[in-house]
């Protein structure tokens, strides 16, 4: 292995030579950047994938996306065994092999295999995916590169959404108890739950079988119309937004970001729209009611929704399993509160990114968690599924239930086309139509800005990102203005991956949370060195 360490430079120095001095480091979302300045970085990733590979013994996930980024960004991210994030060491461990320079990457490598232990001798497997960016196809080359300058063995299972090689991922590592490892595989385990749930009829009550899907010009088009060979007549489903730009004015992050209805996708009243990001791992609800106003349901009003669903099935059933629900800060006060007091159900409080969500959802037996950007899921114990499966043998017909919902649920991560089905199956065994659902409780307005910074880590919080310790003052500056607004709240955090600080601000009337959230946004400018016009209206 250490003649290969030795051909992984020659390698960088002749094909993927560094191309930057800047020190870069492994985000909430991995890698990410204009697509340009990536080929190195991705070679250096199939490097470090092959090793992590060594180092579980198990098949280890790349995934190239920028997700919900414009379409001349990419970006990269590895997945771990059992369909997690990437493990925090290994985080360090990737910043510090991009940050190597093309002659240290021997020394890197060999510095990384010492710290985990790696058994060298183990022939490492690696899964590789892309979306649907013209630069991906290129970049997973790199990747490919990288991994087998070391010995390894590559399985591209081409353009996919983030969900299915996490899901696939998950599946050969167990030997294919949590479903068949393929793309087929995701299709029928999520389809043949979905469809069984729903065996007294597509209709019930106020609720219609009809969606309109944009699909952010990603793959989530693509992968939505080969769910929809799987789907019979149990849904029907519209396809907008296939073949334009990425993301551009559409996509689940263009209606959640500026709470607008999406390009592309016809203004019908009292019609659901469905909308995924560009890697289909984010899923957001909006509709026009009768006044033509429109109405966005996010992360919040989703998890919402399926934790009271999951609740009744708990208590009709029997089961004594504790359910709770993770949030972040980004979470709606307003969902918070009828979480806790109208549901009774537990709610903790995580740092953004789903793998902070994740891994504090694994302290209950059932643990729904959705940032308010629509990421999530919901996981299940193992001592969970197995008193879920035991009850259902027993013709328990909750707990039957329970466990069909439970094979629509993509649990290795946040899925939009999976949690799309989840809704649908929640929705129409309550009759319910999107007004009814979002009738529930009433979101406080909010808003979401992003200001321009010299250097982000001048930004430091605690409190899961809900306080601002650096720049010294800061906080204080906020709490004057939020004591200003009735429901007042607001908090700035670091993007993880550029020098941007996110303004978050809600209060009672929109009118008000987007003054707060402009005079939030002055203050970070002012006291955390802003870049370029200072933030003065929406």
């Amino acid at each position: 292995m250490m003649s290969r360490f030795a051909d992984a430079a020659k390698v960088a120095t002749s094909k993927y030579p560094k191309t930057t001095n800047k020190t870069i480091k492994y985000g909430t979302a991995g890698f990410r950047s204009k697509a340009e300045e990536l080929d190195f970085i991705m070679y250096r990733m199939g490097l470090l994938a092959a090793l992590r590979a060594c180092d579980t013994k198990a098949a280890i996930g790349v995934m190239i996306t920028a997700s919900h980024n414009p379409v001349q960004d990419n970006g990269v991210k590895l997945v771990d065994p059992m369909g997690e994030m990437l493990a925090p060491a290994w985080e360090v461990h990737a910043t510090t092999l991009v940050n190597a320079s093309d002659d240290e990457i021997p020394r890197a490598l060999e510095k990384i295999g010492g710290e985990a232990r790696i058994d060298l001798n183990h022939s490492p497997l690696v899964f590789v995916g892309r979306d649907t960016r013209p630069s991906s196809s290129q970049l997973c080359d790199a990747v490919i590169s990288g991994v087998r300058v070391v010995g390894g063995d590559v399985k591209d299972l081409g353009v996919i959404t983030t969900p299915i090689i996490h899901y696939v991922i998950t599946c050969h590592n167990d030997g294919g108890t949590y479903g068949v490892p393929s793309e087929e595989g995701y299709y029928q385990k999520i389809c043949e739950a979905f469809v069984k749930l729903r065996s007294s009829g597509a209709s019930n009550g106020n609720y219609e079988p009809i969606v309109y899907y944009d699909g952010a010009n990603g793959v989530g088009a693509l992968m939505i119309a080969n769910f929809l060979k799987h789907l019979g007549n149990s849904l029907s489903v519209s396809i907008y937004n296939d073949d334009g730009v990425l993301n551009h004015l559409c996509g689940a992050d263009y209606v959640k970001v500026q709470q607008k209805w999406p390009e592309g996708v016809p203004r019908i009243q009292n019609v659901r729209c469905v909308s995924v990001d560009g890697d289909a791992d984010r899923v957001i609800y909006s509709y026009i009611d009768s006044n033509d106003k429109y109405h966005m349901l996010d992360g919040d009003k989703i998890a919402t929704l399926i934790a009271g669903y999951i609740q009744e099935l708990l208590k009709n059933s029997g089961l004594k399993l504790k359910l709770g629900l993770v949030q972040t800060a980004y979470a709606n006060g307003a969902s918070t509160e009828y979480i806790t007091r109208k549901l009774g159900v537990p709610v903790a409080c995580a740092m953004t990114g789903v793998k902070h969500l994740h891994h504090m959802a694994l302290q209950f037996d059932i643990g729904v968690y959705f940032e308010a950007n629509g990421h999530g899921t919901v996981i299940f114990s193992k001592e969970a599924r197995a008193a879920i499966r035991d009850a259902a043998q027993r013709n328990n017909e909750n707990a039957n239930k329970l466990s069909q919902v439970l094979d629509v649920i993509n649990e290795t991560v946040g899925d939009a086309i999976s949690d799309m089905l989840l809704v649908e199956t929640v929705l129409h065994a309550r009759g319910w139509s999107i007004f009814d659902w979002d009738k529930a409780y009433a979101d406080l307005p909010n808003r979401q800005m992003k200001v321009t910074v010299a250097d982000r880590t001048v930004i430091t919080t605690t409190d899961a990102e809900r306080v601002c310790v650096t720049p010294e003052g800061l906080q204080n500056s906020i709490n004057e203005m939020v004591k200003a607004y009735p429901q007042g709240r607001s908090f700035v955090r670091p993007s993880g991956t550029e020098d941007i600080v996110r303004v978050y601000a809600e209060a009672s009337s929109q009118e008000q949370a987007d003054e707060l959230a402009i005079k939030v946004a002055g203050a970070v400018y002012d006291q955390a060195g802003g870049v370029g016009s200072k933030p003065q209206s929406l």
